[in-house]
């Protein structure tokens, strides 16, 4: 259970990392996704540090439980409200990104708590 837990962690520290800093660098296919579901481009440096932060605790968390968790936590609401956003807009071409991060986030925070 604890590799599980390592493992998991680490994917979801990467996946998140790479995606703040697309976020920061304003990478096209980030502002194309935004802007499909009616984020305008102004927000992604905000999303790109939520994104960074909770990887950043997430790391703390393989070593401090409770910052992790609440990481994992900050996560899951994150990625619950980008599938609601693309819901909404009815944008459901690229819904498989948020899909995919979205459970990897409540794998993340399931291992954090069971681990």
């Amino acid at each position: 259970m604890f590799v599980a837990f390592v493992v998991v962690t680490a994917v979801t520290i990467a996946c998140n990392a790479v995606e703040s800093v697309a976020n920061f660098m304003g990478a096209e296919w980030v502002k194309r996704n935004s802007r499909a579901v009616g984020v305008p481009d102004s927000w992604l440096p905000f999303l790109g540090f939520v994104k960074g932060a909770a990887a950043a605790g997430l790391a703390v968390g393989l070593f401090w439980r409770p910052l992790g968790i609440a990481a994992a936590v900050g996560l899951v609401v994150f990625f619950v409200l980008a599938m609601v956003a693309h819901v909404r807009a009815r944008v459901f071409g690229n819904i498989a990104g948020p899909v995919l991060f979205l459970a990897l986030s409540v794998a993340t925070l399931w291992l954090m708590i069971a681990a």
